[in-house]
């Protein structure tokens, strides 16, 4: 077993051909293009919406913004190739026309829909499935030199909520991820992002587990991001609704922080900056 290490070294991404350094802890800002996620599903419906959301965050102090245009919550359904490319293909332009100097990435699991955003201008790739379910997403990543955020995942997201079963999840979160990692470097990938992907598999321990022993996976040298915001983690455990889960959420943040965490991925962008700030004064003393 790795023993934890709570050091952090600085990373830098290779955005559009600059390094752009994770020498403070990022956020990464959500933009839900879906009507059925499971916090913000539907509260944002035009182009205009989208636009106003994403200057919202970014005026909150978002270092990124993630699109995803297929809900990826327990139980929702996979969405057609054409409907998830046609989404992305209504919003993304003006997005970029509004917002030239915005890092965007997409979140997708094809590489269909990746490699339209990239060509668009989007700087980096957020796959919940490490690219184990369309393997041409890795030589995207490296043909374009973006990062590239690969997620464990237990199952799909119509069943993985079922029946997640783990003998020692940390130590096979590692292995899962050591074995990507190595077929990642071996294609040629250089920036790879970890996400052991809270809520996609695992039970309720198995969440808390994780997050205690988030510093564990910094033993690959690779920045790791966190993705908690709202989620069921937070509301089921405190019987409460997504949309009442800001204050557990802003709570675990700052444990995710802690305990290793690069960058947050997150629904309230304010709120999650100023964790962020008060970690660093953390930090200091």
């Amino acid at each position: 077993m790795l023993k934890a290490n709570t050091s952090k070294p600085i990373y830098h991404l290779n955005i559009k051909g600059k390094l752009y350094p994770l020498d403070e802890p990022k956020i990464m800002g959500i933009l839900n293009l879906t009507p059925d996620s499971f916090f913000d599903g539907g509260l944002y419906s035009t182009t205009k919406d989208f636009i106003t959301q994403t200057e919202k965050m970014l005026l909150e102090g978002a270092d990124f913004i993630d699109i995803g245009a297929m809900s990826s919550r327990p139980f929702s359904k996979e969405l057609p190739l054409e409907e998830e490319l046609e989404r992305v293909q209504k919003v993304l332009p003006e997005l970029l026309k509004k917002f030239p100097n915005t890092i965007f990435s997409i979140d997708t699991y094809r590489s269909a829909v990746a490699e339209y955003a990239l060509d668009q201008g989007v700087c980096i790739i957020n796959d919940i499935t490490a690219g184990s379910k369309d393997p041409k997403l890795i030589e995207l990543a490296k043909n374009y030199q973006t990062p590239y955020i690969a997620m464990h995942m237990q199952g799909k997201p119509e069943t993985m909520q079922l029946n997640p079963n783990y003998q020692n999840i940390v130590q096979e979160i590692l292995y899962f991820f050591s074995q990507r990692i190595q077929a990642m470097r071996k294609a040629g990938l250089i920036d790879i992002i970890l996400d052991v992907g809270f809520g996609f598999g695992k039970s309720q321990i198995d969440n808390f587990n994780l997050l205690k022993n988030l510093s564990i996976f910094n033993e690959f040298e690779c920045p790791i991001l966190v993705g908690i915001s709202r989620k069921s983690m937070i509301y089921k455990c405190l019987d409460i609704a997504p949309q009442e889960a800001l204050n557990g959420t802003s709570a675990l943040h700052f444990e995710a922080l802690r305990n290793g965490a690069h960058i947050l991925r997150v629904h309230d962008v304010k709120e999650a900056k100023e964790i962020v700030k008060l970690f660093i004064e953390y930090q200091k003393a």
